[in-house]
């Protein structure tokens, strides 16, 4: 695959996991974690490697855990990669899909399984598969794992492997509180850090920008031009947010598509294949993308909004500047942003200066030259042209016919003056003009008989 020397999470990594023993890794995002754990725990399995066709003889022995799709997907191919020249089987199972084949493959037996927590627990409740023989559990994006959002699926995934396992825990960014609930899941755990923990890659120039959020689109524009940009993520916080500036950037002429939650799963996986083969420029996403995407030579990340958790930050901007290479990372901040820059600042350790960007000026909106304008209202007024006077507004104008201007007057018709002289007049009036309704007869019962 092209690998000529291991990077410093490998080097340390693997010496540890093919003694079996637990561990809890740190390294910054694109250092190469995945076959950091995936090469030694292919070793440890060739002892079990048999080319049997009965699905007996391939129990599941190693269980890779991770948050998205996406992710699962792409780790999934890389073990495929690693196994390729051995006889151990793997698969991925991750929601969004039809069940049936990934049943299928499950049914044939894999020694290694990759799947996100709730197809997985899918799968078990449909007791597609068996995991009292797992001896190796690896949890990828460890701290997204044991958020109280995934907490709960994975206890109960947890609960059906055996007690005596290999536990390998992965991720960018571990806080304090999730340092003390791994330990509840490891026994022994060794520490690895290859570097400071949640420090950003030096090879990622880092800049904060002011902008308004009228102002973001254009200054993603002015720095794509004057940077001369190719392609680039753009991180939103919301997928409503996600799908509007995706639109909005198509209507400017750039190839973009949107990445997020509401997207189908197939959707998301054509979005994705056609950012990695050029077709698209810009991939507009939410956080489903912010971690473990592994593509090759993205020379920027921009965020749109600033995250609102200070880990995201790491994550986004670890979408850049992959491998060792050299990568732009912009964040448009606005008013009421700070809060969250500080958080930033403090957790990666690092003074932020936000600066203000050289966008072009907005281009002017022509005015209509009916409409209604006051130079102390109207600024734009002043720097009209004088070749072409306004228009005076309609009201300003005399009325041509005096009809509707002048008082009013009773007419001199008799009838009229008649009717509002008196009510007298009035009701003869009436009694003169109006037709005598027509007696019509009616059936009535007693009342004693209709109850």
């Amino acid at each position: 695959m092209g690998y000529e020397q291991m990077t410093p999470i490998q080097a340390q990594a693997i010496p540890v996991v093919l003694t079996g023993q637990d561990v809890m890794g740190a390294a910054q995002t694109g250092t190469g974690k995945t076959a950091a754990f995936s090469l030694p725990l292919l070793q440890r399995l060739m002892r079990h490697e048999n080319s049997s066709a009965s699905p007996a003889r391939h129990p599941v022995r190693a269980l890779v855990l991770l948050p998205t799709r996406e992710l699962a997907d792409q780790v999934a191919q890389q073990i495929a990669q690693y196994a390729q020249y051995t006889k151990l089987r793997s698969t991925v199972v991750f929601g969004g899909m039809d069940m049936k084949p990934q049943t299928a493959e499950l049914k044939k037996g894999v020694e290694v399984l990759v799947a996100t927590p709730g197809r997985l627990l899918d799968h078990i409740e449909a007791k597609n598969l068996v995991l009292n023989q797992v001896e190796y559990v690896v949890l990828d994006e460890a701290d997204r794992m044991l958020d109280i959002g995934f907490l709960p699926d994975l206890q109960r995934i947890l609960s059906y492997l055996p007690k005596e396992r290999t536990t390998l825990l992965f991720s960018a960014t571990f806080s304090p509180e999730i340092k003390r609930l791994a330990s509840s899941y490891l026994q022994n755990p060794v520490t690895i850090e290859v570097a400071r923990p949640n420090e950003t890659a030096s090879t990622v120039e880092q800049r904060f920008y002011a902008a308004d959020d009228d102002d973001k689109r254009r200054a993603i524009g002015a720095i794509l031009q004057e940077r001369a940009i190719s392609q680039a993520f753009i991180f939103c916080n919301s997928k409503l947010g996600c799908a509007r500036l995706t639109r909005a950037l198509e209507r400017d002429g750039y190839r973009a598509a949107a990445l997020h939650g509401d997207k189908s799963q197939d959707e998301r996986l054509k979005a994705l294949e056609a950012f990695k083969q050029g077709q698209v420029d810009l991939l507009v996403c939410t956080d489903v993308a912010a971690r473990g995407l592994d593509i090759k030579d993205v020379p920027a990340v921009f965020n749109y909004d600033v995250p609102f958790n200070a880990e995201d930050y790491v994550h986004r901007i670890g979408r850049t500047g992959r491998a060792g290479a050299s990568g732009l990372a912009v964040t448009l901040v606005g008013r009421n942003d700070s809060k969250l820059v500080a958080d930033i600042a403090k957790l990666t350790k690092q003074a932020i200066q936000v600066e203000t960007p050289h966008t072009p000026p907005p281009r002017r909106r022509e005015v209509s030259h009916n409409a209604y304008s006051n130079n102390h209202l109207n600024p734009r007024a002043n720097s009209r042209s004088n070749s072409r006077p306004l228009r005076t507004p309609r009201h300003n104008h005399t009325p041509l016919d005096p009809f509707f201007t002048q008082p009013y007057q009773p007419s001199s018709n008799s009838a009229a003056a008649d009717w509002e002289a008196s009510p007298q007049s009035a009701s003869s009036l009436g009694r003169n003009s109006l037709k005598t309704k027509r007696k019509l007869p009616a059936l009535l019962m007693p009342v004693a008989a209709t109850l």
